[in-house]
């Protein structure tokens, strides 16, 4: 715990079950619920997360979403994400924690690398940290950072991030401060925590390649989705070889009660019968998504009875890779 890991990522077991070459697995973003307007309710959630493990999917992922602007129109889970993650993670005990992503500009590298690890350790080895630069313009001010130098920021900060989290009093300084005598405890499980960037956060397909260990973007025609994973995959092949960096989207889905219903586009998604969503899941498996992320906001039934039918239905086809 106070010593630097030589244990590779991609043996953790958050990783482990959720990417593999050639297999797609499902995840569900927070808030697990139905909701109108920007908030959700919050109640019941625990007993999602445990209803999502028991089912099969691989993974929970929330997102950071510090202030409530009304704007945007969504306050995620409204819960501190690092907070938040620790309480899921005593509430339940083999499934993926993802964030989709920590706002990493606004924040100190080293309070987000401590609370990162933090989880890494108390949920042994679940977290997928996933980082962005942000786009909601309220927030920069508020933290007094420079919107236009977010993106630099990302990459400065996550390299101050990788240090603390590899080394032992290794000084470290980027423009917002200095790290000398002092050491970053406690150290990941493994030599860092599986690092997933969301979006593009400001940075190149080749950068997010070498620098990630994994993506996580938008849903897109089937065509173009295909196109930027081939666009992807090259990239990591040229800078990091044969190391596999699996390939994650989200997915907001309203499931009709016929099975057969034809898809109809919705914000960042579909509504749509199960037979429909399982054709459609396939044929990213087959272009070459790793990971699916479903969001009920827009769902017109309660979340319960959704997670249900998708158990039913669609998880036994991608099920989660390990227990």
């Amino acid at each position: 715990m106070l010593s630097p890991s030589s244990r590779p990522y991609s043996t953790l077991p958050g990783f482990t079950r959720c990417f593999a070459p050639g297999r797609l697995t499902l995840g569900l973003f927070y808030p697990i619920e139905a909701y109108q307007g920007d908030a959700p309710s919050m109640e019941g959630h625990a007993e999602r997360a445990q209803e999502a493990e028991a089912a099969g999917f691989a993974s929970l992922f929330i997102r950071d979403v510090p202030l409530r602007d009304p704007g945007f129109g969504d306050l995620g889970q409204i819960f501190d994400p690092f907070v938040y993650l620790g309480y899921l993670a005593a509430k339940t005990s083999t499934i993926a924690l993802g964030t989709g992503g920590i706002v990493v500009p606004l924040r100190n590298p080293l309070h987000v690398a401590k609370a990162a690890t933090s989880v890494d350790r108390l949920s042994g080895g679940r977290l997928l940290l996933g980082v962005a630069s942000g786009d909601r313009p309220v927030e920069f001010p508020a933290f007094g950072v420079d919107p236009e130098r977010r993106g630099a920021i990302l990459r400065e900060h996550l390299a101050v991030m990788r240090t603390v989290q590899g080394t032992s009093f290794e000084p470290a300084r980027w423009e917002g401060g200095a790290l000398e005598g002092a050491d970053l405890v406690p150290k990941p499980l493994a030599r860092e925590v599986p690092l997933l960037v969301t979006g593009n956060s400001r940075q190149s397909v080749d950068w997010i390649a070498e620098h990630a260990h994994g993506w996580i973007t938008y849903p897109r025609q089937l065509e173009h989705q295909e196109l930027l994973i081939a666009t992807f995959r090259a990239s990591v092949a040229a800078s990091c070889g044969e190391q596999f960096k699996p390939f994650i989207q989200s997915l907001f889905i309203d499931l009709a009660n016929d099975p057969d219903a034809a898809p109809q586009p919705i914000h960042l998604g579909y509504r749509l019968g199960r037979n429909r969503l399982l054709k459609l899941l396939e044929l990213l498996q087959e272009i070459g998504v790793n990971q699916v992320i479903l969001s009920l906001k827009y769902s017109a039934r309660p979340a319960q009875d959704v997670i249900d039918e998708l158990r039913r239905h669609i998880v036994l086809h991608f099920p989660a890779l390990a227990a």
